[in-house]
């Protein structure tokens, strides 16, 4: 192990840059020497965000948005060329004593070995495989949602949109007592894993209705047509989808006042005010990591990239149209990880 504070003086990494509309590539990268109050990690698994970073490798994101849609640890601007991501989970080689030999989280982007300050790291309890640890910024999204929706025991609860968010929010919406929770998704896959998590599931043509609450996380405007019409007499309609430079249409004729029907959008960038007092982003990230525990929701983790092969492959899984669920970039795997399941 590294322990040294110039131990990473001529050190080189790889990492994951978007250097062009639907363009990526693996860049080397030099380490900067090991500060006081600073860790040395080694990735072992990062995640690629689909709905973000999708939009990244499109060029979808609007100047407007270039400052507040910086990740914690980005090198260069938008639109590109720009180093991305915010879920990566490795060991502490070098640097604070305290952590060393630990398995951190991080919102670092996509790269093999990098620096950081040691409190912008999080130790990924043990009862946490490191693979699935890299959801805990998705399970963030779905903490802060539920937050912003407040779903109630007994309620019936609508989630709009199978994919790795949406399937996040309607699993902890699962865990409240007596609530009733339906997935609601075009492809009928999810329907599996919807059963397998203790969730009903419907297609968009035969959704419940009178919901209590309705979280819509799809990013597409038939999707939201669809998470209002569920939504019941002066119900609320969580809009987690962020949809970049594109212009959604929104139904907000016909009976959307008269039902007094509420929307409300929510975004992980920052915690709801009533909570600001309390909660720090570290002890968000800390409950999300807890949350990771079920053995259920390994099955969200749908793909496996080599970190060698991102160019290469990152393209189909950031493609609209695929049928991915979370995609796992593999670089050097602990010894205690699982044998690799799912799509390689």
């Amino acid at each position: 192990m590294v322990s040294s504070a110039t131990a990473t003086n001529g050190c080189a990494a790889r990492a994951l840059w978007y250097m062009g509309s639907e363009t990526v590539a693996l860049k080397d990268v030099r380490i900067p020497d090991l500060q006081p109050g600073h860790v040395l990690v080694k990735t072992f698994y990062s995640c690629v965000s689909r709905g973000t970073e999708g939009l990244i490798f499109r060029g979808a994101v609007p100047e407007s948005e270039w400052q507040r849609m910086r990740a914690p640890f980005q090198e260069g601007d938008f639109p590109f060329p720009v180093k991305y991501g915010y879920a990566s989970v490795g060991e502490v080689i070098g640097g604070d004593a305290d952590l060393i030999g630990q398995t951190v989280f991080s919102l670092y982007p996509h790269q093999n070995l990098f620096t950081l300050p040691s409190d912008a790291c999080v130790p990924v309890p043990a009862s946490v495989p490191p693979h699935k640890a890299v959801l805990a910024a998705n399970m963030e999204t779905a903490l802060n949602a539920l937050w912003d929706g407040k779903p109630s025991p007994g309620d019936h609860i609508c989630v709009v949109g199978g994919g790795v968010v949406g399937l996040l929010t309607a699993y902890v919406c699962g865990q409240l007592p007596g609530s009733t929770v339906t997935l609601v998704d075009v492809n009928p896959a999810r329907a599996q894993i919807a059963g397998e998590l203790g969730l009903q599931f419907c297609h968009p043509d035969n959704v419940p209705l009178d919901q209590d609450i309705v979280f819509h996380t799809s990013a597409t405007a038939a999707g939201l047509t669809t998470a209002l019409s569920c939504a019941g007499n002066g119900a609320s309609v969580v809009e987690m989808s962020w949809y970049g430079d594109q212009a959604v249409e929104v139904p907000l004729g016909a009976d959307f006042h008269s039902r007094r029907i509420r929307l409300i959008s929510s975004q992980v960038g920052t915690i709801p005010p009533e909570r600001q007092a309390r909660w720090t982003y570290r002890r968000r990230l800390q409950t999300a990591l807890s949350l990771l525990e079920d053995p259920r929701l390994d099955q969200l983790i749908s793909h496996r990239v080599p970190f060698e092969d991102t160019p290469v492959r990152l393209p189909e899984v950031l493609n609209k149209a695929s049928d991915v669920l979370a995609a796992l970039i593999v670089y050097d795997q602990p010894a205690e990880a699982p044998a690799s399941s799912g799509q390689t």
